[in-house]
């Protein structure tokens, strides 16, 4: 990699096409990594892509100030020294020594953390990246895939869709956001106007925790559901986001906490066990009692009978499927018929002459 920051500059600043911010500011980073002493705000606003966008010495100013901040509160350490000769001016850089990380020396099992992270994100945007490092963190031998303790463990979210990136700038800058919105229980469209304060994963789907304008009150919106392109509106720092558990506010989105019952193999759907409690020991005959062919001398000691809390059906029978013949759901009868008829969807697809019987 070359020494000389305006190296990093690229066509941007020749052209002067305005830079998402995101852009400026890895541009930003390698500039400042690569100088040879430090670099002067005006360095910075000729050589690096993005700052020669400024309107005006005032503008540039404050475009460079924010990013600074932006990069200390990131935990890049961007420190100022004196540039030296006859001037008091002041130059940038970054403290290598600080910035630097450690060698990466993973485990198979971090590996392995990683490699089930990685499915998480079904974005293709995201995708290529996230599958890059891992071939490189791979080549580097850090850790054995085939030695991962996770395996049969595979999240999945949908892909994240257009609307993430324009919602998570504008919750950094703390803008107004408006889009159109499909509404869940009556398919109508409606356009909004909102100040989103977070976005969250849960059940399979992306969500928007924000307060609606229109409404005077903190909404919830699926991002699968924005029918629009959405629109950064106002100035920065227009509202402030305050504390809440996002928990807390999916769960009123989403309806209150229920409580199903299975029946898990030991040692098995280590991702269901995290948020489960076992069933009073003087209950747990009585639930073995109901498992399929108990009645007929079945063997029905080789399982542990766990309580496990959710809040959307179809979310929590998709993942009791996805557990197959290791999991058994015995309550509540909706979810376990929804578990069955997902199973036996699956074994419809099973090869020919596959014996494999689902058991739900």
């Amino acid at each position: 990699m070359s020494s000389d920051p305006s190296s990093t500059a690229g066509p941007g600043a020749a052209a002067g096409a305005a830079l998402n911010p995101a852009e400026r500011l890895l541009n930003l980073v390698i500039a400042l990594v690569n100088t040879n002493a430090a670099m002067t705000k005006q360095q910075v606003r000729t050589a690096v892509a993005g700052y020669a966008d400024a309107p005006s010495d005032e503008a540039f100013e404050r475009m460079f100030e924010r990013d600074k901040d932006m990069l200390r509160a990131l935990g890049i350490p961007v420190v100022t020294v004196g540039t030296g000769g006859h001037t008091d001016e002041l130059g940038y850089r970054i403290d290598q020594d600080a910035y630097a990380l450690p060698p990466i020396d993973l485990t198979p099992a971090e590996l392995g953390v990683l490699s089930l992270a990685a499915q998480f994100w079904q974005d293709k945007t995201l995708q290529t990246d996230i599958n890059r490092a891992l071939v490189k963190l791979r080549a580097a031998g850090a850790g054995d895939p085939s030695a991962d303790a996770l395996a049969g463990l595979a999240p999945s979210v949908r892909a994240v869709g257009d609307a993430y990136g324009p919602l998570m700038e504008a919750i950094e800058a703390r803008r107004t956001v408006t889009f159109s919105y499909r509404a869940a229980y009556d398919g109508t469209v409606r356009t909004r106007h909102v100040e989103p304060w977070r976005i969250a994963a849960r059940d399979g789907g992306w969500y928007l925790m924000s307060f609606d304008r229109d409404r005077q009150a903190p909404r919830v919106f699926r991002l699968s559901r924005i029918e629009s392109r959405v629109r950064i509106t106002g100035p920065a720092g227009a509202y402030d986001i305050p504390d809440f558990e996002t928990d807390v506010m999916l769960g009123k989105a989403h309806g209150e906490v229920r409580q199903a019952v299975v029946a898990v193999r030991p040692e098995r759907a280590g991702a269901l066990r995290a948020r489960a409690k076992p069933v009073p020991d003087g209950d747990r005959r009585t639930w073995l009692d109901r498992l399929p062919g108990a009645g007929d001398g079945a063997d029905a000691t080789g399982w542990d009978v766990l309580e496990v809390p959710f809040r959307s059906l179809s979310g929590m029978a998709s993942e009791a499927a996805g557990y197959g013949a290791a999991l058994i759901v015995l309550e509540p009868e909706p979810v376990r018929e929804e578990t069955l008829r997902r199973l036996a969807a699956a074994a419809a697809l099973a090869p020919a002459g596959s014996t494999e019987v689902p058991r739900g």
